[in-house]
């Protein structure tokens, strides 16, 4: 059981659903709690100057483009890598892509959930609302208390109805419980924008590739594999052309074409395959055996980035500056 009542002015949720800190806790809405403020943290970021709206949007882009490329999401649904979160830690993240559950999606899905909760306020509202209003509404209770105050995912429904009126119960549903191929990227085109793709690597997914020790090669939307710089194969893209060629997580490729492997020597192959009919060479070593696979592959380098709806209102951009004082 639970209740929501207004002191006014604020939305006050007192449901019981993880009543205090001593109690198991519900993670069924990680989606709010770490998506929600995944999405916060990205524009904020943007909105004080830490990182540009370049940036910004060049990291929407890497999200979006790993998310449409999970397959896991053929038969495990946003809301199932939340209710399933305590059992990622005790997984690894090979086939990540397949299980969901590694990645645990809920963080970074979450942040287009939340841009299509954004801009579809905007749109409703004709741009007079926004997120802003539901946070200061949800969140903007009691300040200085300490409190703990648990919701429920009615209590998020009836104070988007306060900022916006619409069927918000059914439009969340429609993003958490579905299955299928492909992202929530309706936010992104709400927003005024689109996913592309070229063969030039941003400058974002250039230092995303260094963030550990070892350089990450993500060639999932080429060839379908995700490696670091020796060999060593994380990844693949279920039913992608890696995949169909035989490889899997766990294996290291040792050359390419013939040439002892760099990152760069797999790029270079990539480029050319596309005007060679010979498909790409890998050798690969599985534990004590070593394999040559022959990836059918010829689309070239794919980097995602955004580019600009023409004639669509740019409420990314709104999103993104600095909120005026009132």
């Amino acid at each position: 059981e639970y209740t929501h009542s207004w002191n006014g002015k604020f939305l006050r949720p007192t449901g019981l659903a993880t009543p205090d800190y001593q109690a198991p806790m519900k993670d069924n809405l990680l989606w709010v709690y770490e998506g929600l403020t995944q999405y916060v943290g990205q524009v904020m970021a943007a909105r004080i100057g830490l990182r540009t709206k370049k940036e910004t949007r060049a990291l929407l882009a890497h999200t979006a483009a790993a998310l449409d490329h999970r397959r896991g999401r053929s038969w495990r649904n946003l809301q199932d890598t939340a209710n399933a979160a305590p059992l990622r830690f005790a997984t690894s993240r090979d086939w990540a892509n397949y299980k969901r559950i590694s990645g645990i999606d809920f963080y970074t899905e979450g942040v287009l959930i939340w841009l299509d909760v954004d801009t579809k306020i905007r749109e409703l509202s004709g741009d007079k609302h926004s997120l802003n209003d539901f946070c200061r509404l949800f969140y903007g209770i009691d300040n200085g208390s300490y409190a703990t105050i648990p919701y429920t995912f009615d209590d998020i429904v009836a104070a988007l109805n306060k900022v916006q009126p619409y069927d918000w119960a059914q439009f969340l549903h429609h993003l958490l419980d579905r299955t299928g191929r492909g992202a929530p990227l309706e936010g992104i085109s709400r927003s005024g924008w689109k996913l592309v793709y070229n063969d030039k690597r941003s400058a974002f997914a250039e230092a995303y590739s260094h963030r550990d020790q070892t350089e990450t090669l993500n060639e999932m939307f080429s060839i379908g594999l995700e490696l670091n710089s020796k060999g060593e194969i994380s990844d693949v893209l279920w039913n992608g052309p890696a995949f169909q060629a035989g490889l899997g997580a766990g294996m290291t490729v040792i050359a390419v074409n013939g040439i002892e492997f760099t990152p760069g020597v797999l790029e270079r192959a990539i480029t050319a395959a596309k005007d060679d009919k010979a498909p790409i060479a890998l050798l690969v070593k599985n534990q004590d055996w070593f394999v040559t696979y022959d990836v059918d592959y010829h689309g070239g380098l794919r980097f995602p980035h955004l580019e600009r709806r023409e004639g669509a209102p740019d409420y990314l951009d709104e999103i993104l500056s600095p909120m005026a004082v009132k």
